[in-house]
């Protein structure tokens, strides 16, 4: 390709000159280069099959480095919206990313060497209700007379409309927390599209979103959730979605607050941003959801999950929110999965009204809150002071990151490393499945995660999770 510029490219060109322009070098240069041409890849600006300029040609236009454009050029290829083919330049191409859930594997799976593994997030599988009576009942169910029947049950549907906690325009059902999210995502977003993520979060969400060439703006939560500041500045980058955890954030235990709510709510309302809620430990918390659905109405898409509650295997969700969305949701799902099993469906609805489960699932909260709560008064009295928070996971602030996990390795114990976590700022914590820790084991355990996370000595200030930490 020569040097020469047609009208199209000429426009391009302006585009990401404009872009630079508006940064004002608060990011860096080829981010900017790539989310621009993503975001005319998305607007149909550029097409399937365009022939982009070369990099020394772009780089002379724009007035920056090569390096940088090469840089960009990567990231694009990696996203899978370009593709570079030698002589034959680099194009435009119409296929979705091809990363790997990098954040996700950095957590790695469980061994059989610890003696104990508190870094899977998973419930207690001793907690988890019995299936078998309902199974039995559901077992010779015959539920579908067609293949563009409803993808709901209508008796579920009905109970999750009841239940919901704010009226739903339209309600589906999915195959977790982790599907609603991805096909939320797919439908709403495209290379390019400026998201605002509360930081630290569920790794794989970050996979997610940057496999969707999706620029990441962090939300910091303090102790009633995300931080208003946080949520202005992230709020000038234009974002199409706001995800957030209301209740026992993964990995915090953070919920979010009714006066926090408020705020949050109030910064969104002038804007056209989507909120996502994913209320993944749906069940087996002792706070309520403080949901925005209320306040920002055909706002809010809310997921709920049953894994944490009844079962992880069970694989269901839910998802209630504005009908354009949802609607979307379906449309796509007809051309793939089509629907949640049927019988997986029957079998919840059965379980959400059974009087032993509906106590089996009071007992597995109860018994978490007292585990997290014997062993957080068990940190206190070795000085690491975190808030109550909320569910199965217990975000521990350490000096040095591999030091702490190291040194709780040796001792036979497994946490999760807190940088898959993160994306814009450092980790310096790990988090702990407390859910799964026998109150019998907190009183050694908590000296060991103390002294663990004393590599550096002297105690610090928590930053907002609780009266103080490490």
């Amino acid at each position: 390709m020569s040097d020469h510029l047609d009208d199209d490219m000429k426009s391009v060109v302006a585009a990401v000159r404009a872009m630079l322009d508006s940064t004002g070098g608060n990011r860096r240069e080829s981010e900017t280069v790539a989310t621009t041409i993503g975001r005319l890849v998305a607007s149909g600006d550029l097409r399937p099959g365009d022939r982009l300029p070369t990099v020394r040609t772009l780089a002379k236009a724009l007035g920056i480095s090569p390096t940088t454009v090469s840089e960009a050029w990567r990231s694009l290829s990696s996203a899978g919206v370009i593709t570079t083919n030698g002589r034959n330049g680099t194009r435009v191409r119409a296929n979705a990313g091809t990363g790997a859930p990098t954040r996700y594997r950095a957590l790695g799976t469980g061994a059989d060497e610890f003696r104990i593994d508190l870094s899977s997030g998973i419930p207690d599988p001793t907690l988890l209700p019995d299936l078998g009576p309902s199974m039995a009942r559901v077992g010779r169910a015959d539920l579908t007379s067609s293949y563009l029947d409803d993808p709901v049950v209508p008796a579920l549907g009905e109970h999750l409309a009841a239940t919901w906690p704010f009226p739903a325009e339209s309600l589906t059902v999915v195959d977790g927390c982790l599907d609603a999210l991805d096909r939320i995502s797919t439908e709403i977003l495209a290379f390019g599209s400026a998201v605002l993520v509360e930081e630290p979060t569920f790794p794989p969400l970050i996979d997610l979103l940057e496999r969707l060439g999706c620029e990441v703006i962090g939300v910091g939560v303090d102790a009633e959730g995300p931080i208003p500041a946080d949520v202005v500045r992230g709020l000038e980058a234009q974002p199409v979605a706001f995800f957030t955890q209301p209740r026992a954030h993964n990995p915090t235990g953070v919920s979010i607050s009714e006066s926090r709510a408020r705020v949050v709510a109030d910064l969104l309302r002038p804007t056209g941003v989507l909120l996502i809620e994913d209320d993944h430990a749906w069940g087996i918390t002792t706070g309520p959801v403080e949901s925005l659905g209320d306040l920002l109405p055909g706002r809010v898409v809310h997921i709920r999950g049953f894994s944490k509650s009844h079962g992880p295997d069970l694989r269901l969700a839910a998802i209630g929110g504005p009908s354009e969305v949802i609607g979307r949701v379906r449309a796509r799902r007809m051309l793939g999965a089509g629907w949640s099993s049927r019988l997986l469906q029957l079998l919840l609805l059965d379980m959400l009204s059974d009087e032993t489960v509906i106590e089996a699932i009071a007992t597995a909260r109860n018994v978490y809150s007292s585990r997290r709560r014997r062993f957080l008064e068990r940190l206190r009295s070795h000085g690491i002071a975190l808030g109550e928070g909320d569910g199965l996971n217990l975000w521990v602030p350490v000096d040095d990151e591999q030091s702490a996990l190291v040194a709780l390795a040796a001792a036979g114990v497994r946490v999760a490393p807190g940088a898959p976590f993160t994306f814009g700022r450092r980790a310096d914590h790990v988090r702990l499945t407390v859910g799964l820790l026998p109150e019998s084991e907190a009183d050694w355990l908590a000296g060991l995660v103390a002294s663990a996370a004393r590599a550096g000595g002297a105690p610090r200030v928590s930053r907002g999770l609780g009266p103080m930490s490490m």
